[in-house]
């Protein structure tokens, strides 16, 4: 990531110059005015690189309306003054960039700067909020720089710049508005709700909705500041402190008076001693940006002290003293060029987008997820649009939202299947996900060939091949049915000898013994997983208990809350018959070493679960990441869970301040630098080995 850098778009002469300029102009012009654009960040970032070559190149042809230099690319304009100019910020796309800024930065001061600042680029639109004695009176945004526009119709909607703060100043807080994740498909569903067109990205909406006047409706959004400066009338004593202060402490003080800053986050400002310590931290964000609920393009990196900012000085378009380090585009606009309808083992029925390529992070997209036919609708989604791409990390790449703008009337309604897919049977559209109404038998093969898989009931010999020969046999018309298999049918078989029939046999006998969890987890009941079937039979402990529960003793199992629990008693009562098929075939109801539930009596005579976990790891939250080594080295990533939670604790697949314990192998990436940034416990596979010894097999 460090040694990446965005190359320039190609300009090869005078003409294709004064085109990319005007194209970086109307690019720059729709975001800032609507939210819109006909380009992604990358997109512009190459263009207007590209831009500053040839005219490092040809410096006697600069057009006077070139993007270069000027703050917003020169597309906009402001009619509120700002006290102080409020610049944009050079970019650098690698380390050695990096690297060659900060001599740079030393050269201009004089000695090797002190502390660097590092917080994340936070994706948004930048505002300056000005306070008199404590109450938010006027919100401007940045314009050209110089002067910005009043949206101080927007106050009160934006989360984390309160009306009042917590001591009554004179200030001007600037930061940055944006729209979290939540915050963007909310938008989305009320704006299309009032006929209009959905934003592309949260970016374009946090542009759009600030500027918006005279809506029918409200959408909030978020500020996080980035700076804190005293105004003309601001109390002289507070306002020399302001002057002198580091950014550090600015930040800490504008935290103090109320204002969300990202010291709340998963990715807090911290200050830095040297460049080393800075790309360590420009890694750490880097990794954690998949998980973040909220957008950032990059890693902004300051000089901390207020003496080294004022010997860097500034230029017209931005401070000498602040950088933004790029980080690689996650989000790109490319066609959709049409939508298959997959069915899953479940009988789920599932669209996928199909993109006309496009290169996203160093991975070619030619698919993407579109969760469900509501969602398609909700979006607004049409074949031959332009849809905005996002992927991030190892996250499934999804479509944002149509860039409508770009629409020709040309595009085409989605067509929503009138059968399966697979096998022309009905469709239950009861729930927002689709169903073939012959559910896990419309997909046979694929769901038998789950449950045999090594993470369910470990059944050595039936690979997929094996499946479909079975089942076009007429051998097997469910899970149960693998377990009344005679040796006499598996040799009727074709290339089915006696020694892998009877290995087959064997491995089945075996099966037959695997614990509750493996089987929940092989019949596939939807809204579970792995974790979720192991937790649910450690809860239980037998399958009739479990059968008996109804939603309200299902929601006391960890990770189950209101939604799920009707939807898994629902999807139990509806496997009623195989289940009892199985039972019957002699497949293990129970779950070795779990207790069934009891219940006590609380402190008003009710009745609440008992906690029954013990083990070195009670009461813990344990997440396993990278390769582990020693004694742990044969274990799969299933097989780690199910020893994490035999030792009393909870597996768990995501970091979060509720972690307890992160077990961090060889290659171990996001995960561990999440771990660290949040202060959790980490250990090696040894150490681990060692914490929970009884309990490896």
């Amino acid at each position: 990531m460090t040694g990446m850098t965005t190359p320039a778009a190609q300009i090869v002469d005078a003409a294709a110059y004064a085109q990319a300029v005007e194209d970086a102009v109307k690019a720059s012009a729709a975001y800032y005015s609507g939210g819109t654009s006909a380009l992604d960040d990358d997109t512009y970032d190459r263009l207007v690189r590209g831009i500053a070559d040839w005219e490092a190149a040809h410096p006697d042809e600069v057009l006077p309306d070139s993007p270069s230099g000027k703050v917003a690319g020169g597309a906009v304009e402001g009619d509120v003054p700002h006290t102080v100019a409020m610049l944009s910020l050079d970019n650098v796309f690698s380390a050695e960039e990096f690297t060659a800024w900060t001599e740079s930065l030393a050269r201009r001061v004089g000695h090797e700067v002190e502390r660097y600042g590092v917080e994340p680029k936070l994706d948004g639109l930048a505002v300056a909020a000005r306070y008199a004695h404590g109450r938010l009176t006027r919100l401007i945004t940045r314009g050209d720089g110089t002067a910005g526009e009043d949206v101080s119709h927007a106050i009160g909607t934006i989360e984390g710049l309160p009306e009042q703060l917590a001591e009554p100043v004179t200030v001007e807080v600037r930061g940055e508005v944006l729209m979290t994740t939540a915050q963007f498909e909310h938008a989305n569903e009320v704006r299309t709700a009032h006929g209009g067109q959905p934003f592309a990205n949260p970016r374009n909406a946090a542009a759009g909705t600030l500027r918006a006047r005279e809506r029918a409706y409200t959408v909030p959004m978020t500020f996080f500041g980035y700076g804190l400066l005293p105004l003309a009338d601001t109390e002289p004593g507070l306002a020399a402190g302001l002057g002198e202060a580091a950014h550090s402490d600015l930040m800490a003080r504008a935290a103090a008076l109320g204002v969300n800053t990202t010291a709340t986050t998963a990715v807090p400002g911290i200050t830095a001693g040297t460049v080393d310590e800075v790309l360590v931290r420009v890694k750490e964000i880097a990794a954690l940006r998949p998980e973040l609920p909220f957008g950032i393009d990059g890693i902004v990196v300051k000089a901390d002290l207020a003496a080294d900012q004022r010997a860097a000085g500034s230029g017209s378009r931005a401070p000498r003293w602040a950088v933004a380090y790029k980080l690689p585009a996650v989000e790109k606009v490319t066609r959709l060029l049409a939508v298959e309808w997959n069915v899953g083992r479940t009988g789920i029925i599932a669209p996928r987008a199909v993109l006309e390529p496009v290169e996203i992070d160093g991975s070619t997209i030619t698919y993407a997820t579109l969760h469900n036919p509501a969602d398609i609708t909700r979006r607004d989604l049409r074949v031959g649009d332009h849809v905005m791409v996002h992927r991030a990390g190892d996250v499934i790449p999804r479509i944002e939202a149509p860039v409508a703008h770009l629409r020709t009337g040309e595009e085409q309604p989605i067509a929503f299947p009138e059968t399966c897919p697979r096998c022309g049977s009905g469709i239950d559209t009861s729930e927002q996900r689709w169903r073939c109404e012959n559910g896990r038998n419309c997909h046979l093969v694929a769901s038998l060939s789950y449950a045999a898989g090594r993470d369910q009931l470990d059944i050595e010999g039936l690979g997929h091949t094996r499946v479909v020969q079975l089942v076009e046999a007429g051998l097997v018309a469910d899970l149960a049915d693998l377990f009344t298999l005679t040796r006499e049918q598996l040799l009727s078989l074709e290339r089915m000898g006696e020694t892998s029939t009877d290995n087959l046999l064997a491995a089945l006998s075996a099966a037959r013994n695997q614990p509750l969890s493996r089987v929940l987890c092989a019949l596939g009941v939807r809204g579970t997983g792995r974790s979720m079937s192991r937790r649910i039979a450690r809860h239980f402990a037998t399958m009739d208990l479990l059968r008996a529960a109804d939603a309200e003793a299902i929601q006391q199992v960890e990770g189950i809350g209101t939604e799920k629990a009707p939807s898994i008693v629902a999807e139990l009562a509806e496997l009623a018959p195989l289940i009892d098929k199985l039972a019957a075939a002699g497949v293990n109801m129970t779950e070795p070493g779990a207790t069934p539930p009891t219940v006590r009596e609380d402190a008003d005579g009710g009745a609440e679960p008992a906690d029954v976990a013990d083990g070195p790891l009670a009461g813990m939250t344990v997440v396993v990441t990278g390769a582990m080594t020693g004694p742990l080295e044969k274990l799969s990533r299933n097989q780690m869970n199910e020893l994490v939670e035999r030792a009393g604790g909870r597996s768990s697949s995501s970091v979060s301040k509720k972690t307890s314990l992160v077990v961090a192998g060889e290659g171990a990436g996001s995960k561990r630098a999440k771990a660290e940034s949040l202060g959790v416990r980490l250990a090696t596979p040894d150490e681990f080995a060692v914490l929970v010894a009884a309990y490896v097999d």
